[in-house]
């Protein structure tokens, strides 16, 4: 037998050449004879780490530590078992100790960064989002080259509401790891939630490169592209999160709702009774399934479940005192009706005023500011409110679109009676004289509703459509797009008078609408506010609907149950305005023989 120190370089030797069972022959041979020798019981506590033997490695390298505190490298490994036992707040204490003894020891500082990292991650699970903050911050400071402290960072920031905060921890993590998809898919959230789409699906598809099995970017990239209008790619994203196992109520919802606007309503119906059947509060199936439902006509089923858009936080009404009116008689009583959604919902269910008028009721009548002129003409509403001005005093509330809910409303029983809605007649006779040099058939033109509408992209029309009618013998154009010049300024659409231009900045809105309507022979118009007016004005409309409309709308019918006067060309397929293009120059030409006969 050798000296100590040449049995440990034998030792050594046999350890470095991964030859375990020798090495741990000679530690053991080492500290029999001298157990005062701290590096036999350093490698020996190393070693048993390496063989899973955790509780003899802490042993060993306790007994090293007692030996001599004051070697850095001793308490390092300490922390490095006691770090894979899940005992961090032991493992960071050995890190600290290790540092306090040698302030540069690189392994050391790396290991407390990746132990406070986990503390902040415990902090998360725990609610504690300050104190997670402040250990990613020491563990950045220890080492800013670790990708995945910056990533959890961001998260955790963008949990707060700091979004601009956690942009820039992505990104510094992707300029450290551009490879790290959890770093790409979180920028690509973060993109997206501030309206950034194209740049957050180019990092969705950069994530699944990485990682083709993460269900969530899939599903994440399935939101994305449809709001880009690429609904069947959206679908096969959602699709595919379902395979990979994200079996939520989400994932079957956005698979409900891809396939709703794809026109596989049925398939969609199963989608939303799965997402309700894993979570019966989940307030997007909701809502979803209710306007499937409402499109189908299962108004009974629908208007009940349409209540739960109140949950979105997209849609506000009043809360007072009062109660909401729930059936309660209302002879004798006053109830207050408020708006609640955008200018067209507005004018269609204002018809419902003249229910409650039957029904003994008073009615105010809370509406938004640039409806109160044209309103005014509604006969059968008691006072007007401006929306968000102080009410007169009332017994029941209730916002607008839940009446048909109350009433039980069916498809026969719409009350479909027109006109309800009347134009000014001194504005009318001043639209006669203007309109008088205008021979032939004269038709009113509406292409496009307000930018930004969620379903803009599938109900908005291009112009060149509308223009195509002027090859019909007679027929006169007229534009009542308030904000259509740029359109109106192309070769194509030379033939179309630009009335929108003109119309209703110094009387209110759609008050020289209404009366321009009122001295057409026709109005034709995408599905926005306008085909609302003329069909309470009762006036001729045209409605050229995409393949899968609005709910109002409902499926197959050329008619509304909604608007006597009101007739529906629909797409045959997604997309497809030259079909639809084709029947209205086919019922337009039969239109003007009538009228020339």
């Amino acid at each position: 037998m050798g000296t100590a120190n040449e049995m440990l370089a034998a030792a050594l030797e046999h350890h470095q050449a991964s030859r375990l069972q020798e090495a741990e022959a000679l530690y053991r041979e080492i500290v029999a004879v001298e157990p005062t020798n701290v590096d036999a019981w350093h490698l020996l506590g190393i070693l048993s780490q390496q063989t899973g033997k955790r509780e003899e490695a802490k042993s060993y390298l306790n007994r090293a530590i007692g030996l001599n505190p004051g070697i850095a490298e001793l308490h390092y490994n300490l922390g490095l078992v006691l770090h894979s036992e899940r005992k961090g707040e032991e493992a960071i204490g050995c890190f600290q100790r290790a540092l306090g003894i040698k302030p540069g020891f690189d392994d050391a500082k790396n290991s407390l960064a990746l132990a406070l990292n986990d503390r902040a991650l415990a902090c998360r699970a725990l609610g504690d989002s300050q104190e997670e903050l402040e250990n990613y911050r020491r563990a950045i400071e220890l080492n800013p080259n670790f990708a995945g402290i910056h990533v959890n960072k961001g998260i955790a920031l963008k949990g707060l509401g700091k979004t601009d905060e956690a942009i820039d921890c992505f990104r510094q993590a992707l300029e450290l790891d551009p490879n790290i998809a959890l770093a790409s898919s979180s920028l690509g959230l973060a993109l997206y939630e501030r309206g950034e789409i194209e740049a957050a699906i180019r990092l969705y598809r950069k994530a699944l490169q990485q990682d083709a099995a993460d269900a969530g970017t899939h599903n994440n990239l399935g939101l994305a592209l449809r709001l880009q209008g690429k609904i069947a790619e959206a679908a096969q994203c959602f699709r595919r999160a379902l395979e990979l196992g994200l079996d939520q109520a989400e994932v079957h919802s956005n698979l409900g709702l891809a396939l709703h606007d794809l026109g596989e309503l049925e398939e969609a119906v199963v989608c939303y009774e799965r997402a309700l059947e894993r979570d019966p509060e989940f307030i997007d199936g909701q809502v979803g399934f209710s306007t499937l439902l409402l499109l189908k006509g299962d108004f009974e089923t629908g208007w009940p479940k349409y209540e739960w858009r109140w949950k979105t936080g997209q849609f506000k009404a009043g809360e007072f005192p009062q109660p909401r009116w729930n059936g309660e008689p209302l002879a004798g009583k006053t109830i207050l009706l408020q708006a609640e959604q955008g200018l067209g919902d507005t004018i269609q269910f204002v018809r419902y005023v003249a229910v409650l008028k039957e029904m003994g009721a008073k009615v105010v009548f809370e509406c938004q500011k640039p409806l109160l002129k044209l309103l005014a003409s509604y006969r059968g509403i008691d006072q007007l409110v401006a929306e968000g001005s102080e009410p007169p005093e009332f017994d029941f509330h209730l916002p607008l679109l839940s009446v048909p809910r109350v009433l039980k409303t069916s498809l026969a029983t719409i009350p479909g009676g027109v006109p309800y809605l009347f134009a000014n007649p001194e504005l009318v006779a001043y639209w006669r004289v203007q309109l008088a040099e205008t021979r032939g058939f004269k038709i009113g033109i509406n292409w496009h509703g307000r930018a930004g509408h969620v379903q803009a992209e599938r109900r908005d029309i291009p112009i060149h459509y509308f223009a195509s009618l002027t090859m019909l013998p007679a027929v006169r154009l007229m534009s009542l797009q308030k904000d259509g010049g740029k359109e109106l300024s192309a070769p194509a659409a030379k033939a179309i008078v630009n009335l929108g231009d003109q119309i209703d900045r110094e009387h209110g809105a759609f008050m020289d609408t209404a009366a321009i309507m009122m001295n057409l022979d026709l109005v034709i118009t995408s599905d926005t506010s306008i085909a609302h007016l003329a069909g309470a004005l009762g006036v001729p409309v045209w409605v050229p609907l995409p393949y899968v409309p609005d709910w109002r709308w409902l499926l197959e019918r050329s008619d509304s149950p909604w608007y006597p006067t009101m007739r529906l060309f629909r797409q045959k397929k997604l997309g497809d305005w030259d079909r639809v293009f084709d029947e209205i120059r086919t019922a337009l030409d039969d239109e003007i023989s009538k009228k020339l006969r």
